[in-house]
């Protein structure tokens, strides 16, 4: 096994994530398999119980593990499948070597830092490297390694003194550390300062961790002369310093490391060069050049709790681009804090009242340009605060035919509203948020527990039944029976409701496999109104189209591995056409079985034509590659993204009008 490490210096934020994920993407585009591994030094025993304020969001895994938003970055750039072991933070490690020490495994010894903290890291970190992720058999070729926080900080010591003993362990020709270290420009003399770098790798060589790569941020490519610089005080040969330089996209990271060579250097420090190919990276670059050239807007409205930090909600941003890039159109998220729509922000501050329903609203019938959402997205969250703006934000989108995708609690609003609405039962709530109602629409799940927070939701890969087989969620699958999706949550739709919702006009058209959980719902008469109860983001992946098109079944549904992807990208085709002749208001199904009022070529132009995605009479382009899924043929995406967190306003490639904020960056 060989080990790659990457940890940042001087600052946080740095992207540390991106560049680990790049550099096991080039690593595989060699012809490597890899597998990661994160570090996180805080005390926590998992991400679960964090605020998105604190850290962004809570990743969830296939086997309900709750970690570091950095191991969906490697998921979505390596398509793999991690477990909960691939996330080390300070609080597992100290909780093994306390459960030993209590049950006797340590003979009566004294436990100390070194060496049982220390020797619980190098286990831990070989144990976990040996398991596959990528669906094949046997451990992987080489395990990327991040440290997290910066060199330095007090907190990270053990895991810096154990990785120090085990670079030592597996000797040399095994381990290769890259730095990530930031060289500044200063605008008073626009000069690239180095000493912020010299003095990181000071540090790191002082704590027993020599590097053998530089990956160094900064504004631009370093000069020729700041490299030699680097490579005299830092004792690194000046071809091993790369730069990571501002880039208009993220795809364009790992295509920055592979110009400079950082492939060869890395492979060379693995007594690996000569034993792999070339990085193959056309379908990448194909890709990262169409995701600069998108120039045709579509706007969805993001209504949630913590719209301050976008990072909250990455990995749904995440899955908008990869439907948008695919849709061929330029992604605008209006960030809508969903207590600016409710009435007591009118009263409090009319402007910012207004300004919030203005994100929101589009005229339907003249398609007005501007800075109306095309689309309303509720994403998952907990708590009270900003609910009856979400609910709000269902009702406009229901009942003006605007297209909605409701996650987790956004798919709980819209029972709501509807209940409200249609049913007339206007104290309909959330046990979560009213426990006295007398119309419990939402109520909490059995399987979880009320009084201990960390691990105790519905959580990790479980199964959906579809119950109609021609519902538009079994449609944008490809007609399979059930699929498997990753689920974060402690309260359900009441299945004492179901009966009296369904015959008001709501179908639960996907249950789980008791049928007493409700999974997906519909709206038949709305053109696009979907609500599901598990999180379709978290298994996102960017690139080509990975579906295959059954007989009989038109080229306009795409059966895609990532449920996201397939309703978004019918979102984007609904919002950006569908207004364009709403009022003559076109049953759902007839609009996906291509049977539309002439004029409907207007929606695959104003989409950017789903033509590229498909060839003529229902065919797929050119797969990468094929797999199983459910018992049908799939295509598995070819996987990038990664994400860096948010700085000075630029994040994932997106254009943000909703609070002031152009955004650039990351997949």
């Amino acid at each position: 096994m060989k080990y790659v490490l990457v940890t940042g210096g001087v600052v946080s934020g740095l992207g540390k994530g991106v560049t680990a994920s790049s550099i096991g993407l080039l690593l595989k585009a060699c012809g490597l398999r890899v597998t990661s591994i994160k570090i996180d030094p805080y005390l926590n025993t998992d991400a679960g119980t964090m605020s998105p304020f604190e850290h962004g969001e809570v990743f969830v895994l296939d086997d309900g593990g709750e970690v570091d938003l950095d191991l969906g970055n490697y998921e979505r750039f390596l398509d793999i499948k991690l477990t909960r072991d691939n996330n080390i933070t300070t609080g597992k490690i100290y909780q093994s070597v306390i459960d030993k020490e209590r049950r006797g495994d340590y003979l009566g010894k004294t436990v100390q830092v070194v060496p049982h903290i220390t020797d619980a890291i190098q286990e831990w970190i070989e144990r976990v490297a040996k398991i596959p992720v990528d669906g094949q058999e046997g451990p992987a070729d080489v395990c990327v390694i991040e440290l997290g926080g910066t060199i330095g900080d007090i907190e990270s010591m053990p895991f810096i003194e154990a990785l120090g003993q085990f670079s030592y362990r597996v000797g040399p020709g095994n381990f290769c550390l890259i730095h990530v270290s930031l060289v500044p420009v200063l605008n008073v003399v626009g000069e690239q300062k180095t000493k912020p770098t010299q003095h990181s790798v000071r540090g790191l060589r002082g704590l027993g961790l020599t590097p053998n790569i530089l990956a160094c941020r900064s504004t631009k490519a370093l000069d020729e002369n700041v490299k030699t610089k680097l490579a005299q005080f830092c004792h690194v040969p000046a071809e091993n310093i790369v730069t990571l330089y501002d880039v208009p996209n993220i795809w364009h990271v790992p295509l920055l490391l592979r110009d400079q060579k950082a492939h060869e250097a890395i492979l060379k420090g693995l007594n690996l060069l000569g034993l792999t190919r070339e990085p193959e990276l056309k379908e990448w670059t194909a890709r990262t050049k169409r995701f600069d050239k998108l120039l045709d807007p579509v706007r969805i409205a993001m209504v949630g709790k913590y719209t301050g930090l976008s990072d909250s909600y990455l990995s749904v941003l995440k899955a908008l681009v990869h439907a948008s890039v695919a849709c061929h159109q330029k992604l605008i998220v209006e960030w809508v804090a969903a207590g600016e729509l409710e009435d007591i922000t009118a009263e409090e501050d009319p402007d910012v009242y207004k300004a919030a329903w203005d994100r929101l609203k589009v005229d339907v019938l003249n398609s007005l340009p501007l800075q109306e959402a095309d689309g309303v997205l509720v994403p998952g969250g907990f708590g009270d605060r900003g609910v009856q703006g979400k609910i709000l934000a269902a009702k406009y989108a229901r009942e003006n035919n605007v297209p909605f995708l409701g996650i987790c609690l956004g798919m709980q609003i819209a029972v709501i509203e509807f209940a409200r609405s249609v049913l007339g039962l206007h104290d309909a709530n959330s046990t979560e948020f009213d426990p006295e109602t007398t119309n419990p629409c939402v109520i909490f799940m059995p399987e979880g527990s009320k009084t201990h927070m960390g691990g105790t939701m519905r959580l990790g890969s479980r199964r959906t039944y579809f119950k109609d087989a021609d519902c538009t969620s079994a449609k944008l699958y490809g007609n399979i029976s059930f699929v498997d999706e990753r689920h974060r949550h402690r309260y359900e739709v009441n299945p004492n409701m179901i009966s009296q919702l369904e015959n008001a006009g709501l179908t639960f058209v996907g249950r789980d496999e008791t049928g007493q959980r409700m999974e997906i719902v519909e709206l038949p008469t709305h053109p696009y109104f979907v609500g599901v109860q598990f999180h379709p983001e978290f298994k996102s992946r960017p690139g080509k189209p990975s579906a295959l098109f059954l007989d009989k079944i038109p080229a306009f549904i795409l059966k895609w591995k990532s449920f996201l992807i397939a309703y978004m990208v019918y979102v984007f085709r609904v919002t950006c056409g569908m207004k364009l002749y709403c009022n003559r208001w076109i049953d759902f199904t007839t609009f996906v079985l291509g049977e539309i009022p002439y004029g409907a070529g207007l929606i695959a132009a104003s989409c950017g034509h789903l033509e590229n995605l498909v060839r003529d009479n229902g065919h797929m382009r050119k797969s990468v590659s094929s797999g199983m899924s459910n018992g049908h043929s799939v295509v598995k995406p070819y996987v990038n993204g990664g994400a860096t967190k948010p700085s000075n306003g630029s994040v994932n490639g997106v254009y943000s009008n909703g609070n002031g904020v152009h955004l650039e960056g990351n997949c």
